[in-house]
Formats: structure tokens, C-alpha cells, sequence
């Protein structure tokens, strides 16, 4: 299969037998030095490219990262170790599942967009993404958030905008992210200001220097 390839980008060539070992270990150097290390996934011989898994960046265990390599970009190929055995077949995919999906997606769309017809503002829109960051279970009706079904957040979105069971637990989550936005939202508010005023005085000093050099008697 593959042993070791020109190490030089200008002399690289394919050697191989237009197919890598699905589930084989091989290690590639791009052409910025970077070295990436996977099991192969798939690889298409017409275009050159093969696909990695790799461990993922953020280290969780139950991720992995994709990468997606031109050969043709690469200074050194290696297979760090073959495959043994066939690889299982991939799990099939549901397409009633896929289209449900799809649809959910383009009716999410189609209600954001109904929402921003609707004046929503954009401490609504913020909150809004906040929640979905860790909630999928969240959508609009209106200018309305609604979260679980069961909870929502009408304008101007504050705490006391939160309509719903106050004894659930869902309600009492959602309060806390509210005024956990809020309050984030109220820091970041203070920092711009700050950062305004440093600079209105920085801007303010330097006019005032630049004037009393202006003002300079010239040398007699």
C-alpha cells in the first residue's frame, strides 16, 4: 500500500493503489507542517481526498473530530497501521427520520423569520440563542419564546416576562438563564461604557497635548 511518500510538496506523488484500507490508521503533514493523525473513513480516488477520524480537540472522549484531506496538498503520507478485518457495514440511515428533521428545521426558519417580521428585538433574538446554546426544545410563536412547551417568554423578555408553572423545575431553569442573560447583558453593557469613556479621555488628552504643543512659543 503505502510506505512512505516524497517528503518535498514540489515531488509528492500518489504511489498508492488508488484506495486506502477503510479503518486503517494513516498519518498525514499538510503543507503548512501540520501533522494529522486518524482512522480512514473514506476515500475518493478522483478527487483525492481522504477522510479522517481523529480524537477530538476538545478532549471529550464521546467526540471525535472529521477532517477532510487533499492528497494533492499534502508533503507526506504514511500508514501507521493496516486494517486487519473488513470493517462493519455503516449504519442505515432513516429517511423518515432525515425528513422530519428537515421539516423541523425549515419550520424553525420559517418562525424565526416570522418573529423578526414581528419587531423582535434584538435582546429577544440574544436570549433567544442563548437558550438554544444548551435547549432544543425551544421556537417562536410571535414575538413570543417558547421553551418546552410549557414556558414563555414574552416581550421585553425579562424576568417578569416568564409565563408558566413557577413550581416546575423547567420554569425555575429558565428563570435562572433569564436572569443569568440579564446580568451578563448588564455587564458587557458596563465594560462598552467603560471602554467608551477610557477612550473619550485618551482622545480628549491627546487633542489638549496637541494643542499646548500648537500653542509653543517658537525659539527665539
Amino acid at each position: 500500500m503505502i510506505n512512505k511518500m516524497a517528503s518535498n510538496l514540489g515531488q509528492f506523488k500518489l504511489n498508492y493503489s488508488d484506495c486506502f484500507n477503510i479503518g486503517s490508521v494513516v498519518s498525514c503533514r499538510t503543507c503548512f507542517q501540520k501533522e494529522i493523525e486518524g482512522e480512514v473513513l473514506a476515500f475518493d480516488s478522483h478527487t483525492k481526498i481522504l477522510i479522517l477520524k481523529c480524537p477530538a480537540t476538545n478532549g471529550r472522549s464521546n467526540l471525535c473530530d472529521v477532517n477532510f484531506i487533499n492528497l494533492n496538498t499534502v508533503s507526506d503520507v504514511q500508514v501507521v497501521k493496516e486494517a486487519n478485518s473488513v470493517p462493519p457495514p455503516p449504519h442505515s440511515l432513516s429517511v423518515q427520520r432525515l425528513n422530519h428533521r428537515l421539516r423541523n428545521n425549515v419550520d424553525e426558519k420559517k418562525r424565526l423569520i416570522s418573529a423578526l417580521q414581528s419587531g423582535v428585538s434584538p435582546e429577544g433574538q440574544n436570549l433567544y440563542l442563548t437558550i438554544t446554546k444548551t435547549i432544543r426544545e425551544v421556537k417562536w410563536d410571535g414575538p413570543d419564546i417558547i421553551v418546552f412547551d410549557e414556558i414563555k417568554i414574552v416581550p421585553p423578555y425579562k424576568l417578569e416576562n416568564i409565563i408558566g408553572n413557577a413550581d416546575s423545575k423547567a420554569y425555575n431553569h429558565i428563570r435562572k438563564m433569564v436572569e443569568k442573560f440579564m446580568k451578563d447583558a448588564q455587564s458587557a453593557k458596563k465594560e462598552l461604557q467603560k471602554t467608551n469613556n477610557n477612550i473619550c479621555v485618551s482622545s480628549s488628552n491627546n487633542s489638549s497635548n496637541h494643542s499646548n504643543s500648537c500653542a509653543a512659543p517658537l525659539p527665539q
